[in-house]
């Protein structure tokens, strides 16, 4: 929403006086001018202040019977009909104020030969335009506000729904990590392999933590991914030792861009599954990362057997595991029409490469780019 409409929004108590004052001063003010044009002596600016001053108080009386009206649960043919009386009796009593205070507060010979009936009735098809018009202007702003207020709730549901959804994507995929170390550990540990169990164990309480304290809602930078990446990859290699084999390439520039926190731990824990754990010989990951065009492109590849070489029981069609159907759907929820995320598959009867390629590309963000855009 606009921040200036929400601000009004915010403030509307402050807006209904505002507006309420100065629309019965400019009433005064016209008032009081064509009063003058027409001959009136100056002191018929009495009677104007005095019937200003009513239409004022009868106004917020109005006010009052509207809000009991709109929080009713009338009929609209009812409330039409409820508003209508109101604004007879309101303008009977509103021209009652006017006419006595002509009769006593203003002398003048232009006044002798008016009949009071007529300039009562003449007074209250005046005053009834007058509440009429601002009846049709409190409903009419009223619902405005309103409107906007529905739309700023769907909005909040939204994002709060949006948010959900991350916050499932990201935190389903912990516990299958989590149940993967745990029976490493507990592998080691029955193996007497204690300094390696605990020292796992460590990198475990490093990871978690990190990963507790990263929001899925919130950026970092790709350094600091990286660094979290490291922790896993740590925990990894306890397992697999000299079979996993790393090989990142990231530019100095493409370490300041921001990206959803931990989105890469889930396509290389992916691939260590499916590329590195089947193979006798393990296998190498690589990650290269570079800022082109004013977008950040990281591309995460294996050496395994490709998308052909799972067995058909552990791969969803075209996808390896839950991993990348959940960095496709944050990428999609954070990056609607701004992002693309490519899987292509080789063999080793392939000239070009063997393994999975993911290519992941999204703009090109940095923390001054935030900051400068919550200044705004």
């Amino acid at each position: 929403m606009d921040k200036k409409i929400k601000n009004l929004i915010e403030h509307k108590e402050q807006l209904f006086w505002s507006l309420q004052i100065a629309g019965w001063v400019a009433f005064c003010a016209a008032r009081t001018l064509n009063s003058y044009a027409v001959g009136y002596e100056p002191e018929f600016i009495y009677p104007v202040i005095i019937g200003t001053v009513g239409g004022f108080w009868i106004t917020l009386g109005l006010r009052a019977i509207y809000q009991q009206l709109r929080q009713s649960a009338i009929s609209p043919l009812m409330m039409i009909l409820a508003v209508v009386i109101c604004i007879f009796l309101s303008s009977m009593l509103f021209s009652i104020v006017e006419v006595w205070s002509m009769y006593n507060l203003y002398q003048s010979d232009q006044m002798e030969w008016i009949p009071k009936g007529f300039e009562f009735i003449g007074r209250t098809l005046y005053d009834t335009f007058v509440l009429l018009t601002w009846t049709g202007l409190y409903f009419v702003i009223n619902s405005h506000f309103q409107l906007q207020e529905e739309k700023e709730k769907y909005l909040q549901a939204s994002a709060q729904a949006h948010q959900a959804q991350l916050k499932m994507l990201r935190y389903q995929l912990n516990p299958h990590f989590l149940f993967n170390t745990l029976n490493a550990i507990s592998t080691l540990v029955l193996d007497k392999r204690a300094v390696e169990a605990n020292d796992m164990l460590s990198k475990l309480s490093a990871f978690l933590r990190f990963s507790l304290v990263s929001q899925p809602l919130q950026k970092t930078t790709l350094e600091e991914e990286i660094y979290a990446l490291s922790l896993y990859l740590d925990i990894e290699k306890v397992r697999f030792q000299d079979r996993l084999n790393l090989d990142f390439n990231i530019s100095e520039e493409a370490k300041k861009a921001l990206i959803p926190g931990l989105l890469l731990q889930p396509l290389v824990e992916n691939a260590i599954k499916y590329a590195v754990a089947p193979m006798e010989k393990g296998g190498t990951i690589s990650l290269d990362a570079k800022i082109k065009d004013d977008k950040l492109r990281v591309i995460l590849s294996d050496d395994g057997p490709g998308l052909d070489g799972i067995p058909k029981d552990k791969n969803n069609l075209k996808s390896s595991g839950v991993g990348i159907n959940n960095t496709r759907e944050r990428l999609k929820q954070l990056y609607p029409d701004s992002h693309i995320f490519k899987l292509t598959s080789g063999t080793q009867k392939d000239t070009l490469f063997r393994g999975v390629k993911i290519t992941i590309q999204i703009p090109y963000e940095t923390k001054l780019d935030i900051l400068s855009e919550v200044a705004q």
